[in-house]
């Protein structure tokens, strides 16, 4: 929530690359949130484009208040990683194999 909160609007690759969590876990979170009318999708050419559903500011700012109480150094670590993600993407496109060059530059650490 706080890294849709913060970019707007993210594809399940970016979200993949900013939490280092993989793509199925992701994609099942983004699904029952988006069931419980939290966070809705916009279709993009090939890739689906996540934003909080602005039907639900309330809720949503009592969410985030409680996100704060998160380690600020999570958090912080997790919004740069998106922020690195977001700038990289080309043609703002969703680039799908992105959460392997993360494992790559990982496994080269």
């Amino acid at each position: 929530m706080a890294l849709l909160h913060q970019a707007r609007e993210a594809c399940v690759s970016d979200i993949v690359d900013a939490l280092e969590e993989s793509q199925y876990k992701v994609s099942r979170h983004l699904k029952i949130l988006q069931d419980a009318g939290m966070v809705k999708g916009s279709k993009k050419g090939r890739w689906i484009y996540y934003q909080l559903d602005e039907n639900q500011v309330r809720f949503q700012k009592m969410l985030l208040e409680a996100v704060k109480d998160i380690s600020s150094d999570i958090i912080n670590n997790d919004l740069e990683r998106l922020q690195k993600r977001l700038g990289k993407d080309l043609n703002d496109l969703c680039i799908n194999n992105k959460a392997e060059s993360y494992q790559e530059s990982y496994q080269e650490q």
